[in-house]
This record gives structure tokens, sequence and C-alpha cells, in this order.
């Protein structure tokens, strides 16, 4: 009897303990993710600025709805644009994780422009919302563009959004809202907050409880003032008409690339998926090296080109 009040008493500690961790620190994990410096790609032999891969660039600040700001660079094509690329990073990291294929599409003819999402790298704001604040950040980000190419005399209206797992779902949010989106590449993206915050949970804390979810979501929707179920690139696609192709590693330990067949499912033609044998969630550029570059130059060619559309 003494030893199973004794294992009772335990696991209700442990209960007690679990749920105050998540009620502490959940809505800490969903809203303010550790900001990435130099440091930490340089110390991966990763480029740090344009001009380590032999770019130059100027940089950039648009202002977010709420007034704070955020900082990029944007780095102009050589000669005649075929178009302005968007880099939407994913969560924890910054513009310089996207330097070297900004130097692709560099060479491809691209204009790229790259910015830290909000409360990211060097740019203002509090909370990270996962695209229910920042796709309105990437319209700014739009007019932003097409008001620089007209300021430098350039016919280049086209824009392209390429956007890394949480970038990926800020892109397809962004493109259901903003119809000057012509192209989209969404590389490792979850379906919605709910279901990826699961995954999370149990990967990093080893809990299943959906309850410990559901508290740490609902503190992190008053803190922030957000609704998580609106957090929903699965929801996005249905109304983007742009093209979209979709990347995964199909060894992704972090977001399963079962999620981009969902939502290439969902989505609405021209659509395009395109799975990378052997890649996990942040090695897919290393792992399909040339022809996972192809794959992207020819996909914001073909849409970007007004004289070659998608076929």
């Amino acid at each position: 009897m003494i030893s199973l009040l004794a294992i009772f008493l335990t696991l209700a500690a442990f209960f007690c303990a679990a749920t105050a961790i998540v009620f502490v620190i959940g809505p800490v994990m969903i809203l303010n993710p550790r900001r990435r410096g130099a440091h930490f790609y340089a110390h991966r032999g990763l480029p740090v600025k344009p001009a380590d891969v032999q770019l130059e660039s100027e940089e950039f600040m648009i202002t977010a709805a709420e007034g704070f700001r955020l900082y990029g660079w944007f780095i102009a094509a050589d000669g005649a644009p075929k178009g302005t690329i968007i880099y939407l990073h994913g969560v924890g990291d910054n513009k310089m994780s996207g330097l070297l294929l900004a130097k692709v599409f560099h060479d491809h003819a691209f204009n790229v422009m790259m910015y830290d999402s909000r409360a990211h790298g060097e740019s203002e704001g509090k909370y990270c919302t996962f695209g229910y604040y920042e796709k309105y950040d990437v319209v700014k980000a739009v007019e932003w563009a097409l008001e620089h190419e007209r300021a430098r005399g350039n016919a280049a209206d086209k824009i392209g959004v390429f956007g890394t797992s949480m970038g990926a779902a800020i892109a397809l949010q962004a493109a259901g809202v903003e119809p000057r989106i012509e192209a989209v590449v969404a590389e490792g993206c979850f379906t919605n907050l709910r279901t990826i915050t699961v995954d999370y949970q149990k990967r990093l804390l080893r809990l299943p409880w959906h309850f410990l979810r559901n508290i740490a979501i609902k503190r992190a929707e008053g803190k922030a003032h957000f609704r998580h179920h609106d957090v929903s690139p699965l929801k996005a696609v249905s109304g983007v008409r742009s093209p979209i192709l979709f990347i995964h590693g199909t060894a992704d330990t972090h977001i399963k690339y079962q999620y981009s067949q969902k939502l290439y499912a969902a989505a609405n033609q021209p659509k395009e998926l395109f799975l990378v044998d052997f890649a996990n969630h942040t090695d897919v550029h290393s792992v399909g090296k040339s022809d996972y570059e192809k794959k992207i130059i020819s996909f914001f060619e073909r849409t970007l080109a007004p004289e070659s559309p998608l076929q």
C-alpha cells in the first residue's frame, strides 16, 4: 500500500511539475524563439553577410503595421532582372541562413530581398506568431520591392517568394492575402500551428498530453493577441491562385514530409511537389545539390518570366 501511494505521489508530482513547466515555458517557446546571431553561422563555416558570397547589397528597413522595424538586404541582379525573390527564413534563424541560396538566385539574374522576421535577428517585434501577423509584413516587403524597382527604372514587377520551415508557412499565408505574389516555393512546411506544436512538444519535452499543448497555446494567444486556429497553411493554400512548388526532405525529423504532401493535395493548380530523398529539415539544399537548385530556378523562371508561363 505504501509503495502504491509513493508511486501515486511521484506521478502526481511529475504531472504538476510538467504542467507548471508548460504553463511558464510553453508560451515562451512558441512566441520567443532564440535569436541566432552571426556566431551560429560562422561557427559552421557559413556566410554571415552578402560579401562573403561575393554579392553586393544594400540595407533596407520596412515598417510593420504595428510600427516596429524589420531590417534586411536587397541584392540586385546584374543587368535586367527576371523578377524579385523574397527569402523568408525559418524559426530562430535570420536572413543570414539564405545567403547561399541568394547567390544561386543572383547568378540566375533575379533580385533577392531578404529580411529578419519580427522577433528574429536584428528586427524589432516582441512576439513570433508563425504567419498570423507576419503575412502582412510580407505584403509590406512586396510593396517595398515594387517601389524600389520602379525607382531604379526597372520593369521587373514579378514577385516570387521562397520560404523555408516557418518561412514557408508565412509565404503560403501571405500568398493567400497578397495577389501580387506570383509564385511560391514552400520548403519543409507544416500544416497548422496546432499540429506542429504537438509534434514539438512530444519531441522536445517527451510529453504526449494534448491538454498541455492547449495550455501553452491559449497562454500564447493571450500574450500575443492572435488566434492559433488562423495559423494554417493548409487552409491558406485553398485561396492561393499562384503556382506553388512544395519541397521537403524525406528524412525530416522536425516537420514530417507528409505535411507537404497534404499541402500539395489541398493546393490549387498549378502546383508541384519535389521530395528530396535522405534530406533532413535543414540540409535539403546540401543534399539535393544541383538538382535542388535547378528545380527551384526552373520553377521561378517559368512562373515569373512573362513570356514563359507555367504549363
